[in-house]
């Protein structure tokens, strides 16, 4: 897929958050806010304005065994493709890019990239019940994914399941589980041998400002402590407004329709009895309504 994107001068991407969802990205985003550089994230914004269509694409791109019926199979994303979704707009990506963080190293060659990872058996404890059941096949998921597409018009649920099931080489929320440590782990070692050591840095959370500012080039924030965002009680916090959100949202898009097509039935309905005359409604009346006698 190529899209247009500004000059091969353009630099793109400075920061490439090497993390992981659910590994402090929101924290991280906010210090490279706080730094000075221009971050998405996609709890720092509305989530429903979130790139879902291009996230999609770029998912059915790298890994296309997740396109669905229908879709057409696309060639591997390029720079261009890359900018259009995040490197004309950002310095820095972090959580909705982190699944591509391979792909964008080779996009951005002169991006900075920082690595963050959990352990992985408390990350997993994180990440399943806060995201990935979020967004699997099960009832409430599956009917907040027609609403978003079909009423609201973003595709959030299905980007984030082809993106999952691509990243984890599966085709079953059970295959996710087996495959979870390993696609995990891997996607680490991948990262640390695609970057040459003048390009990245290894950061944990707790280390504070000074390593991140001495690697970034910039000054360390006077009197500001490092963010710390987005923990486990939060997230959930979090969700549940961004479902408020959502429900609001599909509100006012619905009850609109609704008293619109309450508005034609019974325009119709009052049209219909006056050509059909008082006498021939009674007789309806009485043929349609069961004698309960």
């Amino acid at each position: 897929m190529t899209t247009t994107s500004k000059s091969e001068n353009h630099d793109g991407l400075k920061i490439i958050n090497a993390g992981f969802f659910r590994t402090a990205t929101k924290s991280m985003a906010r210090a490279y806010q706080i730094l000075g550089f221009k971050t998405h994230h996609g709890l720092l914004e509305d989530v429903l304005l979130s790139p879902w269509t291009g996230i999609e694409q770029a998912a059915e791109a790298t890994w296309p065994a997740v396109r669905g019926w229908g879709s057409p199979e696309r060639p591997p994303f390029e720079r261009s493709d890359w900018d259009a979704l995040w490197g004309d707009k950002y310095d820095a990506v972090t959580d909705l890019a982190s699944p591509f963080v391979p792909q964008l190293i080779r996009a951005y060659p002169n991006a900075k990239v920082i690595i963050v990872q959990r352990d992985f058996d408390s990350w997993w404890a994180s990440f399943k019940p806060e995201l990935l059941d979020r967004v699997m096949p099960q009832p409430m998921a599956t009917i907040s994914g027609w609403i978003c597409w079909y009423v609201m018009g973003t595709r959030a649920v299905h980007a984030m399941r082809k993106v999952h099931f691509g990243f984890f080489n599966a085709r079953t929320p059970e295959e996710i589980e087996l495959h979870a440590r390993d696609s995990y782990e891997a996607y680490y070692r991948e990262i640390r041998k695609m970057v040459p050591e003048q390009r990245k840095l290894e950061y944990t959370m707790g280390d504070g400002w000074e390593p991140l500012c001495e690697f970034l080039g910039v000054d360390v924030p006077v009197g500001i402590p490092f963010p710390r965002e987005n923990d486990r009680a939060s997230h959930s916090e979090e969700a549940g407004k961004r479902t408020r959100r959502f429900v609001m949202g599909l509100v006012k898009v619905a009850v609109p329709c609704v008293v619109g097509l309450t508005a034609v039935v019974g325009g119709w309905n009052l049209r219909s009895n006056k050509n059909n005359g008082p006498s021939q409604s009674s007789n309806l009346t009485q043929t349609n309504v069961p004698n309960l006698e």
